[in-house]
């Protein structure tokens, strides 16, 4: 979603909350990690605000998802939360424009779902366990160690 930010930077506004959700359609594809699939539609909400000139963007998302335990191959399934925020400033105002470190709007719009997307590939696991404790399979055998030992030598 492109959020326009225009009557924030230019002083009308002191704040701007949003609340949506991206479907996960071909045409707006947010791709997960590969053995992962979002089971429903990711619900985004937070707000942009003037903190005396420096402006804010926070956003908080919640993505349901189903896949595999990396150890024993059994479903996994929960709710990733990303929380994060960051520093938004109008095109023009940074010496080097390709500070990472800042968000630069152009037009007055702010992408939430690019960022979101950008975050989710930093912070989503890399690899899901059903439980931290999780046996595993036999290295042998195959049997999910987690219902019962098997009968292979060690």
């Amino acid at each position: 979603m492109a959020l326009n930010i225009t009557s924030l930077l230019n002083g009308r506004l002191h704040k701007i909350e949003f609340e949506y959700t991206i479907e996960n359609t071909e045409d707006n594809a947010i791709i997960p990690p590969s053995d992962v699939s979002f089971t429903a539609p990711i619900s985004v909400s937070g707000y942009v605000d003037d903190a005396e000139g420096y402006y804010q963007v926070y956003v908080r998302s919640s993505i349901d998802y189903r896949g595999s335990c990396a150890r024993c191959l059994e479903d996994v399934f929960g709710t990733f939360v990303l929380e994060f925020n960051r520093t938004v400033v109008p095109f023009g105002t940074l010496q080097n424009e390709l500070n990472e470190e800042y968000i630069v709007v152009k037009g007055g719009l702010l992408d939430i779902d690019r960022l979101i997307v950008e975050e989710l590939l930093l912070e989503f696991p890399s690899r899901l366990l059903c439980k931290e404790e999780c046996a595993g399979l036999c290295t042998v055998c195959g049997q999910n160690l987690n219902h019962g030992q098997c009968s292979c030598p060690k």
